[in-house]
């Protein structure tokens, strides 16, 4: 428990709110957010959940967040359930740090190697614990998890890294000698290993114009012997103002690059460094130019939220006030027509996926001026189809399940419209017993039926005690007392009082296909469903985009059973 006590005194005594957010590493690529929630929920109330996943693919990332009610709950779930086995590999779990400076900086991080193959992470990590408190802890594994044998502990101080170093390095673990020493970034180490092999060629640039031949040599004489000095000149003579410098011996070339690299002369700081050559320079300006770009998309990955459902009266300001206490925000914008006129969507970006992360757990269906506000991770449409079509859905979800654990609910078909039929695997809606169809079915639903159920509804017969004049029949929906109504609904009555308004509608635009439509367009988000009954345009978009991605799939698998149709959603389209 020594971590936690410390972690609790370091934040009382600055006066800082206790952490409720915990990251959790190394997780299975199966782990879903259920699972998450189901372990963590043991030790105290959880708020939110969330693995993080690729935006193209969906597949997990590895790693994931916790968020507790209660502070003293997340520093006993790090205590008991740090490399707690899940799915068979240990998870890793640490305070979630809104800045991410102190985690990429290195600081008070140590690496570990020539470990043995037996020592795991809770064997590293209580090796070192005596050292002071761990931020975390690491044993680097191949790709079937097995050790390879060097590792990585990250202290909470500098002090406490350095005596580790002082103390074990050397030392034996697990009957092996092993080398402890500060860590290096892979960039620092790269860059190391760029310049530090032995050179006598210097290269000098953001030299003055006036700097000649014999000044180059006089400054770096002082370091050696110099056997050629020459400051490189155009067809008319005048200075580029970048020369080189070679020295008869490498460790003075060394030491004159350390001397005098980023010093002043004539009001210019000079860049003093080793002559590469012209592949060397293009292998490094390429690798900085892909890192450089990877970074742009790690930092921005999951920290941008798509909004829709605004009101008009929502300006740029106003969004910014309303997720302005979730964390940093880089940039916020609210969608307009050439007219200047908004159209009810818009985005926010935040420094940190953390706090991307916490803002879409509050602000999702929040009602704002009157209207639930959907929020979700923005994403490019071309990925969300690509997405549907390549089939990565059914990666996603086992065979007639959703993430959340429970049933899918690929067809809705309410009592009155004889002419849909459908199926509803596993009864979700729970309307009542299953009636069998009277009127003929349609032969792609005929072929389908056998993998589910027939759920039939009275169109309305959930909404009676609510003011929706004409809902069965798709007619002036209040969406504000639909909202009210379903806070007040059992999970289970929810689906079938949005279903029970959007079929209509839905049977209006497609009515061959408005049972499966129905069906996709509820696997969506609430608060999105809400969106496409108050909205014509929006439900005709999605409706249209739907249908493109039944026929896209139909094509593509069109020698596989039709049945696999059954497994298509819409969670994905926003």
């Amino acid at each position: 428990m020594a971590q936690i006590h410390e972690t609790d005194a370091v934040a009382q005594e600055a006066n800082q709110p206790m952490p409720t957010s915990l990251y959790v590493g190394d997780l299975d690529t199966e782990i879903n957010d259920s699972q998450l929630y189901d372990l963590f929920n043991q030790i105290g109330q959880v708020v939110s959940v969330r693995v993080c996943r690729d935006l193209a693919t969906q597949q997990s990332l590895g790693y994931g967040y916790v968020n507790f009610t209660n502070p003293k709950d997340a520093a006993t779930a790090l205590d008991v359930l740090n490399f707690t086995p899940l799915n068979g590999k240990p998870i890793r779990i640490m305070y979630s740090h809104r800045d991410p400076s102190v985690r990429k900086s290195g600081a008070a991080n140590i690496f570990v190697k020539n470990l043995d193959k037996s020592i795991d992470h809770k064997a590293l990590y209580d090796t070192f614990l005596v050292f002071g408190n761990i931020l975390t802890c690491k044993i680097a594994t191949d790709g079937s998890g097995q050790s390879k044998g060097y590792g990585f502990v990250q202290f909470e101080n500098e002090e406490s890294a350095q005596n580790a170093i002082d103390n074990f390095n050397g030392k034996l673990i697990g009957d092996k000698e092993v080398y402890v020493s500060h860590f290096q970034r892979k960039q620092d180490r790269e860059n190391a290993a760029l310049g530090g092999g032995k050179f006598n060629n210097v290269y000098v640039k953001n030299l003055s114009e006036a700097m000649t031949d014999d000044d180059l040599k006089k400054i770096f004489s002082e370091y050696g012997t110099i056997t050629s000095a020459v400051v490189m000149r155009d067809v008319d003579g005048k200075s580029k103002c970048f020369g080189f410098v070679n020295f008869e011996n490498a460790d003075e070339a060394a030491k004159a690059v350390d001397a005098l690299n980023g010093k002043k002369f004539d009001d210019k700081e000079w860049y003093v460094g080793k002559a590469k050559k012209k592949s060397e320079r293009e292998l490094e300006l390429k690798e900085q130019h892909e890192q450089s770009m990877q970074e742009t998309v790690d930092k921005y990955q999951g920290a941008n939220l798509y909004l829709k459902n605004l009101d008009d009266n929502v300006d740029d300001e106003k969004l910014r006030e309303l997720f302005s206490e979730f964390g940093t925000i880089t940039s916020c914008k609210i969608m307009r027509d050439p007219h200047g006129v908004s159209r009810g969507s818009g985005f926010v970006a935040f420094s940190t996926p953390e706090e991307a992360t916490r803002a879409l757990g509050e602000m999702n269906g929040k009602m704002v001026d009157g209207k639930p506000l959907y929020v979700a991770l923005a994403q490019k449409k071309e990925e969300r189809r690509a997405k549907l079509q390549g089939g990565y859905f059914q990666q996603q979800l086992l065979p007639g399940m959703r993430p959340g654990g429970g049933p899918l609910s690929n067809f809705y078909v309410p009592l009155g419209h004889q002419g849909q039929q459908g199926q509803r695997p596993g009864g979700r809606l729970g309307a009542g017993p299953m009636q069998q169809p009277q009127q003929p079915v349609p032969l792609m639903q005929q072929q389908m039926h056998p993998r589910g159920r027939v759920y039939r509804y009275r169109p309305g017969h959930n909404l009676q005690n609510v003011p929706l004049p004409g809902a069965a029949g798709g007619v002036g929906v209040s969406i504000q007392a639909l909202a009210t109504a379903l806070a007040d609904a059992t999970p289970e009555k929810q689906r079938t009082m949005l279903g029970e308004v959007l079929y209509p509608l839905v049977d209006k635009l497609e009515h061959d296909a408005a049972a499966k439509l129905t069906g996709m367009l509820l696997e969506m988000d609430q608060t999105e469903v809400l969106h496409l009954i108050e909205s014509p345009d929006a439900l005709k978009a999605k409706v249209a985009e739907a249908m493109d991605v039944l026929r896209n799939v139909a094509r593509q698998q069109s020698n596989t059973p039709i049945d696999q149709l059954a497994s298509l959603s819409l969670n994905d389209l926003s």
